[in-house]
Parts: C-alpha cells; sequence; structure tokens
C-alpha cells in the first residue's frame, strides 16, 4: 500500500482503536492487523502499533489517583519491578524473533487474547480470594510483564483475573493499579523499540493521533453506550480478526 493511501487508513484504524480501548479493550485487535495490512512486517507492526497506542494508556494510568498500591498483599515496588522486567525482557524477545517466526505466532497470541476478553472477567469473579497472599503472584505478574512488553493484547484482563485469584476481591479498585502496571510494561518496551529504531514513524504518526481522538471519542460514547453491547461489538471484531489471522495462515498448509 502507497504511503499516501497507508497514512488515512492507519488514522482511521487508530481511531478505531482508540475507540474499542475505551470501550472495553482489545484495540491491539485493530491496530497491528492495520500496520500489517499496509505491508509492514509483522514485528514492526507489533512495535509501531504499541508506540502508537501508548499515550492512550498514559493517560488512562494517570486518571486513576490511588494506583500505585499493593495488590494481594505484595508491596507495590515489588509489583512493578518485576513488571518493568518482564517488560523489558518481553520486548527484546519480540526484536529477536523473525518476522516469519511471528507471523505463524500472531494466530495464537490473537487467540489468547480473545479468550481472555471472552472469559477472564467470569473467571475473575469465580476465582475470587482462592489462595489468599501467595508469592506466586509475583512469578505470574512478571510472565504477565514479559506478555506485555512482547504482545500485550488483553495483558491487562489477565492481570485482573490472576490478582482475583491470588486473593484480590474488590474488582472495581483493582482497575488503577492493572491500568498503571501494564503503562508500565509498555513504557519499558517503547525505550526499547526506539533505542532498536524499530518504529516506523509516518505510520505510527498516523494511528497514535488516530488512536487519541478516538479514545476521547470512545469515553463519550462510553457514557451513553450500554456495557453488554461494547462488549458484544468488541467480541465480534476479534473473534473475526482471529479467524482471519488463522485462515490467513495455516489455510494453504
Amino acid at each position: 500500500m502507497s504511503l499516501h493511501l497507508a497514512l488515512p487508513f492507519l488514522f482511521l484504524a487508530g481511531f478505531l482503536a482508540g475507540v474499542m480501548n475505551a470501550l472495553a479493550g482489545g484495540g491491539s485487535f485493530i491496530s497491528v492487523p492495520a500496520m500489517i495490512a499496509t505491508g509492514m512486517p509483522s514485528v514492526l507492526s507489533n512495535t509501531s502499533s504499541t508506540m502508537a497506542l501508548w499515550p492512550g494508556t498514559v493517560v488512562s494510568a494517570m486518571i486513576y489517583p490511588n494506583a500505585f498500591r499493593s495488590v494481594c498483599g505484595i508491596g507495590r515496588w515489588p509489583l512493578m519491578i518485576v513488571t518493568l522486567i518482564g517488560g523489558l525482557i518481553g520486548s527484546l524477545l519480540l526484536l529477536f524473533t523473525p518476522s516469519k517466526s511471528f507471523d505463524v505466532m500472531l494466530p495464537w497470541l490473537l487467540l489468547i487474547a480473545t479468550l481472555a476478553l471472552i472469559f477472564g472477567q467470569r473467571i475473575a469473579v469465580a476465582l475470587e480470594g482462592r489462595f489468599h497472599g501467595s508469592r506466586w503472584v509475583l512469578v505470574v505478574q512478571f510472565l504477565l510483564g514479559t506478555y506485555g512488553g512482547y504482545f500485550g493484547g488483553a495483558a491487562s484482563i489477565m492481570m485482573l483475573a490472576v490478582w482475583c485469584l491470588f486473593g484480590e476481591t474488590d474488582i472495581k479498585s483493582l482497575h488503577g493499579p492493572r491500568t498503571l502496571l501494564i503503562t508500565a510494561a509498555n513504557t519499558v518496551a517503547i525505550i526499547v523499540f526506539l533505542f532498536a529504531r524499530a518504529v516506523i514513524w509516518p505510520q505510527t504518526l498516523a494511528m497514535l493521533a488516530g488512536s487519541l481522538i478516538g479514545g476521547f471519542g470512545g469515553a463519550r460514547l462510553g457514557r451513553v453506550t450500554p456495557a453488554h453491547i461494547a462488549r458484544v461489538v468488541t467480541l465480534c471484531i476479534t473473534v473475526a480478526i482471529t479467524c482471519a489471522f488463522f485462515a490467513k495462515t495455516y489455510w494453504h498448509h
């Protein structure tokens, strides 16, 4: 796709991704495939998408005044440190993944994220407080940080489910810390991507502008749109895109 067609296309994709993130999450389901559709390699599409959506996550993290706090009986600094280390390792793993290998992995990453979007909140409610104060939460938090730095789709929902498994019972109070920690993992990843020059700027800036506008628009739309409708639309989009990538990757085999 030529650049003069790619830029407005990515602006629109960024807008839709911003709306999705504001309503129910899952914006990367739009942003990464859109980058790939313009002809960019899949790894660079993922790194550039992370950069494009990052400002929106920062703004979201700033909304919560008490986001930096302990979770599951684990202090805030240990949680932050293992998340940052995980984000660093995940971003480095991504950069060392050949694009052809990432092409094969991407449908499965999308499937994991789709399942998290569909079942994550139900699992979180069902497993509330099963393992009070378990120290394993730091190990799992590290893995989630790594996933966030590598791909990150629906990582915040996975984090919510894990925290409920390890003893948290007030789901609403977890939105702040999960947003902050996902933002932390993404921030480390962004720094790595920038140093590695793994961000394609014209396409990224077009998507970034669209995502900011979409984020504000989605927040307003969320005030008047029933939550179940936003969720159903989001899930339909994510399932369709996941199926499309499985067909594209494996149909010819």
